[in-house]
C-alpha cells in the first residue's frame, strides 16, 4: 500500500478551460476528498507496521479506502473533472498531494506535499492556541479562541 493520488496528478488544479465549466467547485471538493483519503491512507500504513490493526481492522479499513476511492472516480465522471487533475499547486508551499509513487508514510521527501506534512504532524502531534478578534468599523464584533489539539491516536 503506497500513499498515491488517484492517477498522474499535474500540479495545478484545472482552470475552466480544461474541465467542465459545468463542474464548479466539484474539483477543489474532490481534491479536498482525495488529500483525507490519502491521509487516512498514510494513518492506516503506519498503524499497520507498528502493529496497531488486528487483521478484521485492515481489512474494513482497506474495503473503506478502496470504496472511498471509487466513489471520488464516479464523482469526478459524474462532474467530468479528470481525476487525474486533483491537486492544487501552492507555490513556495508546494503541492497539495505528492507525485504518484513519491511518498511512503514515514519516509522523508526532498520536497514534502501538503499531505506528507500533515501526515508527519498526526505522527507526532500538535496543538495550536489562539485568539482571534473580528470587527468592522473599529468595533470588535466576534472574540473567537482555539485550542486545538492535533495527532493520531496512538497504540
Amino acid at each position: 500500500m503506497v500513499c498515491t493520488p488517484i492517477e498522474k496528478s499535474p500540479d495545478l488544479l484545472p482552470t475552466a478551460s480544461q474541465t467542465n465549466s459545468k463542474a464548479g467547485l466539484a474539483p477543489l471538493f474532490l481534491t479536498v476528498v482525495e488529500l483525507i483519503r490519502q491521509l487516512m491512507e498514510a494513518q492506516v500504513i503506519r498503524r499497520m507496521e507498528q502493529d496497531c490493526l488486528s487483521e478484521s481492522e485492515l481489512e474494513r479499513a482497506s474495503e473503506s479506502l478502496q470504496k472511498l476511492e471509487e466513489q471520488v472516480l464516479n464523482l469526478c465522471e459524474i462532474f467530468e473533472v479528470d481525476p487525474a487533475q486533483l491537486n492544487i499547486n501552492l507555490g513556495e508551499i508546494g503541492t497539495l498531494l505528492p507525485k504518484p509513487g513519491s511518498y511512503y508514510p514515514g519516509e522523508v521527501g526532498n520536497q514534502p506535499s501538503i499531505l506528507e506534512l500533515l501526515d508527519r504532524l498526526l505522527n507526532t502531534g500538535v496543538v495550536v492556541d489562539g485568539e482571534i478578534d473580528l470587527g468592522l468599523a473599529q468595533l470588535n464584533l466576534i472574540h473567537a479562541k482555539l485550542r486545538l489539539v492535533l495527532t493520531a491516536k496512538p497504540c
